[in-house]
């Protein structure tokens, strides 16, 4: 507990400026969190959260999907209570910023962690004090911090930390992904769990797959299923394995331009103190096997801490029944037709994201007509390329382009020379110069000689993707 005086001084300073700044474009997301710790302590971060959140706050964190199921939980939740909320900023500034923006019944905060120095997970674990943390999946591919490769046990062991502070709360964890089983047996004495995955005997991930160790015992785990990468029904002779779910995925069909889905649960509630038991099928767009991850870990968070025990089936039969592509961060994957060309574009930053976009480029494309423009990691992105490049070697293309995705043109060559012999392929070095790889990307397009073309793999959402997709859509007039 700080002094009084200085950190009513601190809010007061920290929201005058989160009142002044929210107007800029940037919408000043950290710096009134910054001035305020600057102010009060980093250990006054506490002391905002007791005064300023009554029933408690709600952790989101995970390699992939956080933006997107934390706004699905943000917009579920607010029609049930008020909040405090941040989504897309992953520091402590970010959270302190919103914590000062309003008061509110619950905190609902994504949080990225990549390693314990930058992310100070165990920090914001004893400050936020939190009732209930959510894990959507952890995986390799961001154990790359500030141009150093890190293990990925030391990525796991940061993304455990965030959940060191809880008790007498609920951990939402992904039932298919065994390393945020893992976290969730491990808080199990003191916390309910709330598991949550697929039951889906038709669906199997038709990609290779690295071995995956047991995050028990080290030893390699035994799938009888792969639903998408490491994410399935497993096993070790340890005793480990996946988890019952309480909330599961259990049909998926394609109607028209909408996937039917169902999904049933009888997760553990906070408000209840008991748990819910419903059975719900929504229409959503058709937005990739990752997203209906996301679509899952939402649902399951919301009925987990939901104070409308009553009238939530409603809340999310409406709110996903008019769920749109918007509800996706930028540079998400589309099918665009250019001249007698269909080209598939978005960023594929990570083994899950690429694998996806290719799948949906698939059911419209086949491997003998289809280019594929490949733009790729940077330095210590190792595991990231090989994730890529075993979906590339699935589909076959007919044509393969490497160009640079990141900033390393040398290191773009390096993983170049890994598979100019085993395709029909070109290398393009293009300089780090956002405008020049447009350019080059939006030839390559124009003079394909290709009824398919795929473009996808590492770059920035906004400078590369959604400039690229302007480009290629004002082409098609």
């Amino acid at each position: 507990m700080v002094n009084n005086m200085k950190f009513m001084l601190a809010k007061l300073t920290g929201k005058a400026s989160y009142e002044v700044m929210k107007v800029l474009p940037t919408g000043g997301k950290s710096f009134p969190g910054l001035l305020y710790l600057k102010i009060a302590g980093y250990d006054a971060l506490g002391d905002l959260v007791e005064k300023q959140i009554s029933d408690g706050s709600i952790l989101i964190t995970g390699t992939n999907g956080k933006t997107t199921t934390t706004t699905m939980v943000i917009d579920l939740l607010s029609r049930d209570t008020k909040l405090s909320a941040s989504v897309g900023n992953n520091t402590q500034f970010a959270l302190t910023t919103a914590l000062l923006s309003t008061s509110a019944d619950m905190g609902v905060f994504e949080y990225g962690i990549r390693d314990v120095a930058h992310g100070t997970p165990e920090y914001i674990s004893q400050m936020v004090n939190p009732i209930g943390v959510i894990y959507t999946n952890i995986s390799r591919e961001h154990t790359q911090v500030a141009g150093k490769k890190n293990p990925f046990e030391d990525y796991i062991h940061a993304k455990t930390l965030l959940s060191s502070s809880l008790n007498d709360g609920i951990i939402v964890s992904n039932a298919d992904d065994p390393n945020t089983t893992f976290i969730a047996y491990n808080k199990a004495d003191t916390n309910k769990t709330v598991f949550y995955g697929f039951e889906l005997e038709s669906l199997h991930d038709e990609f290779d797959k690295q071995e995956v160790k047991c995050p028990s015992c080290g030893k390699i785990l035994n799938y009888t299923q792969h639903y998408m990468n490491q994410r399935g029904i497993y096993e070790c002779e340890c005793g480990f394995k996946r988890p019952e779910c309480d909330v599961k995925l259990t049909s998926f069909e394609q109607e028209d331009d909408k996937w039917t889905v169902n999904i049933s649960g009888n997760p553990y509630n906070y408000y209840l103190k008991d748990k819910l038991s419903f059975d719900v099928t929504i229409h959503v767009p058709i937005l990739g096997i990752h997203n209906l991850y996301n679509i899952l870990c939402a649902i399951a968070t919301y009925t987990a801490f939901t104070p409308n025990t009553s009238g939530y089936l409603e809340n999310i039969q409406e709110y996903y029944d008019n769920l749109d592509f918007g509800i996706l961060p930028p540079g998400r994957f589309e099918l665009v037709n250019v001249g007698d060309k269909l080209v598939g574009i978005g960023q594929g930053d990570n083994g899950d994201a690429l694998q996806v976009n290719t799948l949906l480029m698939m059911m419209h494309a086949n491997s003998d007509e289809l280019e594929f423009i490949y733009t790729t990691p940077d330095d210590n992105e190792e595991e990231i390329f090989e994730d890529h490049l075993s979906t590339i070697k699935k589909v076959e293309p007919a044509h393969l382009i490497v160009m640079p995705g990141r900033v390393s043109v040398v290191k773009a060559q390096e993983y170049y020379m890994e598979v100019e012999d085993e395709f029909n392929s070109n290398f393009y070095p293009v300089e780090f110069d956002f405008d020049k790889r447009i350019d080059k990307i939006v030839d390559l397009v124009e003079n394909s000689d290709y009824k398919y073309i795929i473009i996808t793999g590492c770059g920035e959402e906004i400078d590369i993707w959604e400039s690229v997709k302007s480009r290629l859509k004002s082409l098609d007039v």
